[in-house]
């Protein structure tokens, strides 16, 4: 294959699965020769970006006003002067302004465009955006469900699977946090010497299920059982007042030495680690469920909700983790069996992220030597 520009967009470089993933395809990139470029509006993970020897360029091109269609033009020329040979969007925003870029070039010069779909989007003109790609990736059965019931008239050649994927290295078997980390978690969580942790990892948002997973913990300790959760996420900055509600009900259900708020954690691998069972409860279905299969690498059992991404990941690895959507009484009965007999988790799956960038260089390939629609 030719060498390649590569240019992704998305809104920014904050914590997320989107990020993670574009970081991942950028470092493919590069290991394989080719050139990659990110435009996003910046944020914490760009130094990361960089570190694979991608180049980022700082535009708000997720900057939710009218005048961000403006950022079209920029782009443009941004696209011209780098000689880009690939258009990737992955959020519907910055799809929109690589769309109207895109269109102001000549057909026989213009890139070629392709747009990875993250999430069940509202079905709107607006969205539609995501599927518009030549080739469009989509990131988990779940997602080319959505895709296929959403939007019947895209062609079924153009939509790919690739499966978000974790890196096995990074969440191996046989990791252990090292002494440093372990003494200082067993210095501020002295409780759990005694109990068995569960985590419920993510943001503190509505929809990604730390209510019922504090009404699980009512029922264990209700039981009898050493447990003690671990809401491992924080708040939205602007967004502080679910939190506060979600301490409101573990006062009312009087459970309060039995939680704690970790808040946002740069260390989830090793809280992981530290967990005898991991949580999914997520009140809509996710597109993939990335801290599933983060768990499930560690060897950590994981019970959640058999809808989305999660569901499938769980019917595909770890079946004795799946429970009905909503059942708090069968996710606390299966967790109270886990707790009596720890179930196997499998070693071998393929949810990696070498995978992923594979099938994702695959594409960006097939793409590049295609001809024009």
């Amino acid at each position: 294959m030719r060498r390649l520009t590569v240019l992704q967009l998305l809104p920014e470089l904050q914590v997320g699965g989107v990020e993670q993933g574009t970081i991942e395809i950028a470092a493919a990139l590069v290991r394989a020769g080719h050139r990659a470029l990110v435009v996003s509006a910046g944020g914490a993970l760009v130094p990361a970006l960089e570190a694979t020897g991608a180049t980022h360029h700082a535009l708000p091109i997720g900057r939710k006003r009218l005048t961000t269609l403006r950022l079209a033009r920029e782009l443009r020329k941004l696209i011209e002067r780098e000689a880009v040979d690939i258009v990737h969007a992955r959020s519907r925003l910055p799809a929109w302004i690589g769309h109207f870029a895109l269109d102001a070039l000549p057909a026989a010069t213009r890139p070629r465009w392709m747009t990875t779909v993250h999430g069940p989007y509202t079905v709107n003109r607006y969205s539609r955006i995501m599927v518009s790609g030549e080739r469009v990736i989509a990131i988990s059965e779940f997602i080319h469900d959505y895709i296929r019931r959403a939007w019947p008239a895209i062609p079924p050649a153009r939509i790919t699977i690739i499966p978000r994927g974790v890196d096995r290295t990074r969440y191996p078997r046989d990791f252990v946090p090292d002494a440093t980390w372990s003494a200082r978690w067993r210095e501020q969580h002295p409780a759990l010497a005694r109990r068995h942790a569960l985590v419920l990892p993510g943001r503190l948002t509505r929809w990604k299920g730390q209510e019922d997973f504090i009404r699980l913990i009512a029922r264990l300790v209700g039981q009898g059982l050493p447990v003690h959760g671990l809401l491992a996420g924080g708040p939205h900055p602007r967004k502080r007042a679910f939190e506060h509600e979600l301490r409101q009900l573990v006062s009312a259900l009087e459970i309060e030495p039995a939680v704690s708020f970790l808040g946002h954690r740069s260390d989830l691998r090793e809280v992981l680690s530290m967990s005898a069972c991991a949580f999914s409860l997520t009140g809509e279905p996710e597109a993939f469920g990335r801290t599933t299969v983060e768990a499930l690498s560690l060897g950590v059992p994981v019970i959640g909700y058999d809808h989305g991404g999660t569901g499938e990941i769980l019917r595909s690895l770890f079946p004795a983790g799946v429970v009905p959507v909503g059942d708090i009484d069968a996710a606390a009965a299966r967790c109270a069996a886990f707790l009596d007999k720890r179930p196997p988790v499998p070693v071998i799956h393929p949810y990696t992220v070498e995978r992923m960038q594979a099938a994702t260089l695959a594409v960006y390939a097939e793409l590049a030597a295609s001809q024009r629609a």
